[in-house]
């Protein structure tokens, strides 16, 4: 795309680089060596997570480069930059979880400050692990400049002795060691080849359900989110993505013409169909936020039921997003579930065309067993279900991929802890029983602050071998990873008198997947007698931002958001 057929009089960028008044603005661009020239055409924002945290965001550096150099083949000026990520694996387990989900908040605010101060007329943002990918996405929306997203890539699965392996093997590995299935050595061996290369983890877990849903919306160029990491392949979709923007800024194809109620159905769609992360069902309502959209917990749930579980995928199948890139990727995937009617056709994407256009192209494969046929699913249902109840009116989550039906209900006494630790020591001396229900209250958004995910809890369990014996529910958060009867979301949560945090030891807590209830076995009456008498309590965050988050902080039911939304706005950055 010709920049000089650009009218740079409506871009943002205008305001720091036109006209006499802005002589001062130029020379600290002429400073960084850019050219008269370059200054003169768009300027493009190339936003990455890049840290050395985790192996997620370690090559989004270099895929900027290549980013990068699109953009200047396309006649725009790109001006990279970076914030930060909070990777779950690490902090996983301890307090560092604390500041996985408040991680996606400041990714979007900072990538808004940074392209407001600086007056960058389209995004280009490319980010690698849970949080950073739909923290990136809500960026692009709040601001509706011209956008495209990337995602850094999956990492390659490891082999531990001729089985194909990944990290949630390890966390429940973790459980086999504490009671005598696994030596030291063995552990060792483990957790030296469960993470072979670059890029986020393997399975359908959070990242990897969210650059699939990065593709569904619409916000991806296709194939883009399904290419791993360490593959070279990954810096032509880069490349392409640069020169894209460029066509995008020409064209006035924004963000919120893209996302949409149809598109974040799309979305929806996929994370069912491939059994993807119960968190999809936190970002998308977040995602739908920034665009003044209604679309909460109740509807990405009413989506889940209608949607056919049709992805094999771990960790309640078998293959990993490599595997599924290799037989036809996200394009494939999509294909099926829009030819039976279970997609939008019409949702315009970051190509310029719409999704059945972009998918017309696409065959089917019948030399894999990846993806199955959308009217010849794994499961009728989705993989993800939603659940409401006494215990849970403003809703609950679970993933039931990979569950066998029988094993879609519980009823059991209720064993309560209020943190994760508590209960990840009963869990980790054997001190529970076999048809309880383990409850984690008090780790909501507000009352965590945070809503911690508890994988190192669930993968425990599964080491132990009672992962289908018992089932745990929690105001918090589950990984990706997490497998087996393991509700997330409890709403409203503990900290502000939800039921979680009425019940008591004991209780009869009833669970239906099947058909989307959770009760606890008390009347009204009772319940609302428990809740006069429940006080509140401090959290520990009362100073940093852990705090400032607690304060803004709503609930989970609409995506744990922070500030308004595009429903407030009286104009977007890109009309500024």
């Amino acid at each position: 795309m010709d920049a000089r057929l650009i009218d740079k009089s409506k871009l943002p960028s205008r305001h720091v680089t036109v006209g006499p008044a802005r002589a001062p603005h130029r020379s600290y661009l002429y400073a960084m060596g850019l050219t008269k020239e370059q200054i003169a055409q768009p300027l493009v924002g190339v936003a990455t997570c890049w840290n050395e945290a985790a192996p997620c965001n370690i090559s989004l550096m270099r895929q900027a480069q290549a980013v990068k150099k699109g953009v200047a083949a396309a006649n725009g000026t790109p001006r990279e930059f970076c914030t930060i990520t909070v990777t779950d694996g690490i902090a996983m387990g301890h307090q560092g979880m604390k500041a996985s989900l408040p991680s996606r908040e400041v990714i979007a605010d900072s990538v808004e400050l940074t392209m407001r101060g600086h007056s960058y007329d389209a995004l280009v943002g490319m980010a690698g692990c849970d949080k950073s990918l739909p923290g990136m996405m809500m960026a692009m929306v709040r601001l509706n400049v011209p956008s495209i997203f990337i995602y850094g890539g999956s990492i390659l699965p490891g082999s531990f002795r001729g089985r194909q392996v990944t990290v949630q093997d390890l966390f429940e590995a973790v459980g086999k060691y504490s009671v005598g299935e696994m030596s030291d050595e063995d552990l060792t061996e483990l957790e030296q080849v469960a993470c072979p290369s670059a890029g986020a983890c393997g399975a359908q877990f959070t990242a990897n359900t969210m650059a699939t849903v990065s593709e569904a919306i619409g916000l991806a160029l296709p194939y883009s989110a399904g290419a791993p990491a360490p593959y070279e392949i990954r810096d032509r979709f880069c490349a392409a993505a640069g020169e894209q923007i460029m066509d995008l800024i020409a064209r006035n194809i924004r963000p919120r013409d893209i996302v949409t109620r149809k598109s974040l159905e799309n979305a929806a769609v996929v994370v069912a169909a491939s059994g993807g992360s119960t968190n999809a069902a936190l970002h998308l309502p977040a995602i739908a936020h920034e665009a003044g959209i209604k679309f909460d917990l109740f509807d990405v749930a009413e989506i889940f039921k209608r949607t056919p579980y049709i992805a094999d995928l771990k960790p309640g199948g078998r293959y990993v997003a490599k595997d599924l890139f290799e037989v036809g990727g996200i394009p494939l995937l999509m294909k099926t579930l829009l030819d039976h009617g279970f997609m939008h056709g019409d949702c315009m994407t970051v190509t310029g065309r719409t999704m059945a256009e972009n998918l017309a192209s696409v065959k089917w494969n019948d030399e894999q067993d990846v993806v199955y046929p959308a009217n010849n699913p794994i499961t009728p249902t989705g993989g993800v279900v939603g659940l409401k109840g006494n215990l849970a009116p403003e809703g609950a989550i679970v993933k039931v991929a990979g569950m066998a039906p029988e094993k879609q209900t519980f009823r059991g006494p209720a064993r309560c802890f209020d943190g994760e630790e508590a209960c990840f020591e009963a869990v980790s001396k054997r001190e529970y029983k076999e048809g309880e229900v383990l409850v984690i209250r008090y780790e909501g958004p507000r009352g965590g602050p945070g809503m911690r995910e508890m994988l190192s809890t669930t993968a425990a369990l599964y080491g132990q071998g009672m992962g289908d014996k018992v089932a745990l529910i929690t105001d918090g958060r589950f990984s990706g990873a997490t497998r087996g009867f393991c509700i997330g979301h409890v709403g409203p949560e503990a900290a502000t008198g939800g039921p979680i945090g009425l019940i008591r030891d004991g209780d009869i807590i009833a669970i239906d997947a099947i058909n989307g209830t959770i009760d606890v076995e008390l009347s009204d009456e009772e319940l609302a007698q428990r809740r006069a008498e429940w006080k509140p309590r401090e959290t520990s965050a009362t100073s940093g931002y852990l705090w400032k988050y607690a304060q803004t902080v709503g609930p989970a039911r609409d995506g744990a958001v922070t500030h308004p939304g595009g429903a407030a706005e009286k104009e977007t950055y890109a009309d500024v």
